[in-house]
């Protein structure tokens, strides 16, 4: 079974705009739960312009879930985490102005750093996650570093998912087969929606998780939020 982890970046980008506490982040995801979500993911950058560090701290005493945080392994980041102790830690190259992941890591060149990390965070009892493109070459070097799991970098397939989707997951599905030889877990993520989830789980039935934010919430203003968490939980189904 693939879980649904529902990134709720989104929800607190739209409490900001206005600096009260409409939405409460902690109560949406705990409505997301609620709904039939299987894990609360959240990406706190330096800048705090949608979700804050406050707000991994207040999530991680409520949610019941599997906990996912993301971000870049700085010095704060790596404190949130010996706080938190979430269930997953997912390691994304982002500088701090990016406006969100847009490619995943170099493992070969970065393999050092990321062996560093990788064993810091296991130690403290997290399992850990790489962004990663769908490239053969960063997979291996990415198993060096101890990590748990992968998380595929969805971006490219979404975007040429309508002009041929054949050709389109080509890539993940060898780079998938390849990471389970090697005894890698993988997830998946980014600009995955109700159009392109369902043929990429057929096509990688052992998908472990996905991490879908965006285009759900999105969804969510059309079709309410619980029809949405379910309408995504039936394309992981199919």
């Amino acid at each position: 079974m693939t879980k649904l982890s529902v990134n709720i970046n989104k929800i607190a980008t739209l409490r900001n705009a206005r600096g009260a506490n409409n939405p409460n982040v902690v109560k949406v995801a705990l409505d997301c739960e609620r709904f039939g979500a299987q894990g609360i993911t959240v990406h706190p950058r330096p800048d705090e312009r949608h979700i804050r560090y406050q707000d991994a701290v207040d999530l991680a005493k409520v949610v019941t879930t599997e906990f996912n945080i993301e971000g870049y392994p700085d010095q704060r980041f790596m404190q949130l985490i010996r706080e938190v102790k979430p269930a997953q830690a997912t390691l994304v190259p982002d500088p701090p102005n990016a406006i969100t992941s847009n490619t995943g890591w170099d493992t070969i060149a970065h393999q050092s750093m990321l062996k560093d990390i990788v064993a810091e965070l296991k130690e403290i009892g997290t399992r850990v996650s790489i962004f990663i493109n769908p490239e053969a070459k960063y997979f291996e070097p990415a198993r060096l570093t101890g990590t748990d799991r992968v998380e595929l970098y969805t971006e490219p397939y979404a975007s040429h998912y309508h002009q041929d989707r054949e050709k389109a997951v080509k890539p993940y599905v060898e780079v998938a087969h390849h990471a389970r030889e090697l005894g890698l877990g993988m997830n998946a993520g980014h600009d995955l929606d109700l159009h392109n989830l369902a043929y990429l789980k057929q096509q990688i039935p052992f998908l472990e998780e996905v991490s879908i934010g965006h285009a759900l919430i999105c969804d969510a203003l059309y079709y309410g939020l619980e029809n949405t968490i379910q309408m995504y939980r039936r394309q992981l189904e199919i």
